[in-house]
C-alpha cells in the first residue's frame, strides 16, 4: 500500500469545484482533508490567487507513477494546459511525498521526482499539510525534516500569503453522477 500526501490548487474558473474533483475522484482513498487556503500566485507570474489544499490518501496497488498518472488524468479532465511554467491553471495536482510499506519513496526520473524537490520551499504546501499532519516530515537534500521546522525557514511575508478561507471541501459518501 502506497500513502501520498497531494497538494492541489486552482486560480482559474470555478476553484474550489475543481478541488473537490479531485476528492470526488479519490473517493474513499482519501484519508485526510486540510482546509482550504488561498494564496497568492508563486513563482513570479502575475496571475489571479489560488486556492489550495492538501489531501492525504492510502491505495494498496499504486506507486509513485501510478499517482502521477492519476494526478495527471484529474489535471486533464479539469481541461489543464500546460502552456507556461508556474502559470495560471484550471488545476494543478502535485504529489508532495509517497510512503510505502519500507517508508518514504524516492524517484528521481524524467517524468517524476519524490519527493517533490520545491515542496519545502512552499508555504502554500506545507501549511495545509500541517493542518492535516502536525508531525509530518519530508526528506530535502537527504535530510529528513520535520515540516514544522522547513516552515519556519519560509520568509514570513510568504508564510502571511497563505489565508484560511471559510471554504471547504467534502468527502462524499455517495458516488458522484453526472
Amino acid at each position: 500500500m502506497t500513502s501520498i500526501v497531494l497538494s492541489i490548487g486552482s486560480n482559474l474558473g470555478d476553484r474550489l469545484a475543481r478541488l473537490q474533483s479531485v476528492l470526488d475522484g479519490l473517493g474513499a482513498a482519501v484519508r485526510a482533508v486540510s482546509p482550504v487556503y488561498e494564496t497568492d500566485a508563486w513563482g513570479g507570474v502575475e496571475q489571479g490567487p489560488f486556492l489550495n489544499a492538501v489531501l492525504i490518501a492510502d491505495d494498496p496497488v499504486l506507486d509513485g507513477p501510478g499517482w502521477l498518472r492519476r494526478g495527471q488524468a484529474f489535471e486533464q479532465a479539469a481541461g489543464r494546459v500546460r502552456e507556461q511554467r508556474w502559470g495560471p491553471r484550471t488545476l494543478d495536482v502535485d504529489l508532495v511525498s509517497c510512503r510505502d510499506g519500507e517508508g518514504e519513496v524516492f524517484c528521481r526520473d524524467e517524468s517524476l521526482t519524490l519527493p517533490h524537490p520545491l515542496a519545502h520551499l512552499r508555504a502554500f504546501v506545507l501549511i495545509p499539510w500541517l493542518a492535516v499532519d502536525p508531525d509530518a516530515t519530508l526528506t530535502v537534500a537527504g535530510r529528513t525534516r520535520r515540516v514544522a521546522h522547513l516552515l519556519e525557514e519560509i520568509d514570513p511575508a510568504e508564510r502571511a500569503g497563505v489565508r484560511r478561507t471559510d471554504l471547504g471541501l467534502h468527502l462524499r459518501t455517495e458516488p458522484v453522477t453526472g
